[in-house]
C-alpha cells in the first residue's frame, strides 16, 4: 500500500475534509481556519497536517498556506461527496432537521461502506427523477412522521416490520 492509499482515521479525514472545504469558498486555508472550522486547538492542526503530508495528501509550509495534493483533492472530494449525499437523504427522505443531519453525516461519513453509499445514491437518483416529484409513499411516510399514524390510503402494517405480531 502506497502513503496516499492508506486507510485515514476519522478524524484525519476531518481534517482533510476542512482543508477541502475550506478552501470551496475560494480560500487558501490556514492552521487557524481549520481549528476555528473544526473547533479543535491550533496543536492538534499541527499534527494532523503533519500526518497528511506524510501520507503525501496535503503540502504545509509551517506557518504557510496549507494545499492539497492531487491525491488528497481526490480524496477529500470522496470524503465531501459522501458526507453530503448523506447529509441530503437525512434532510430531504427522513425529514432531519438540518443541524442533526449535518452532524450525523459527519459521523457516518467515516464508516459507510461504497456498495452501501452507491446505492444510496441511486435511490436518491430514482427519487429525484421521479415522475410525481415527491413519491406517494415519501409523502405517506413524512405524514407519518409528522402526525404519529399513517395517512388514509396507507397500507396495513408489514408484519416483518412488527415485533410485536
Amino acid at each position: 500500500m502506497n502513503r496516499t492509499t492508506q486507510k485515514l482515521s476519522p478524524s484525519l479525514e476531518d481534517y482533510l475534509e476542512a482543508v477541502y472545504r475550506i478552501s470551496l469558498n475560494g480560500k487558501i486555508p490556514r492552521v487557524k481556519d481549520i481549528s476555528a472550522f473544526l473547533n479543535v486547538k491550533t496543536p492538534s492542526v499541527v499534527g494532523a497536517l503533519k500526518a497528511l503530508e506524510r501520507r503525501g495528501l496535503v503540502v504545509h509550509e509551517k506557518y504557510g498556506y496549507i494545499e492539497l495534493t492531487p491525491g488528497g483533492r481526490r480524496e477529500a472530494e470522496r470524503i465531501y461527496k459522501t458526507h453530503m449525499v448523506l447529509k441530503q437523504f437525512f434532510e430531504e427522505v427522513l425529514g432531519v432537521e438540518s443541524s442533526i443531519a449535518e452532524e450525523d453525516a459527519c459521523t457516518i461519513e467515516h464508516y459507510l461502506n461504497q456498495e452501501t453509499f452507491d446505492r444510496l445514491v441511486k435511490f436518491l437518483e430514482f427519487i429525484e427523477t421521479c415522475p410525481n416529484q415527491v413519491p406517494f409513499w415519501l409523502k405517506s411516510f413524512h405524514h407519518y412522521v409528522e402526525k404519529g399514524k399513517r395517512p388514509p390510503g396507507c397500507g396495513e402494517k408489514n408484519k416483518k416490520l412488527s415485533n410485536k405480531e
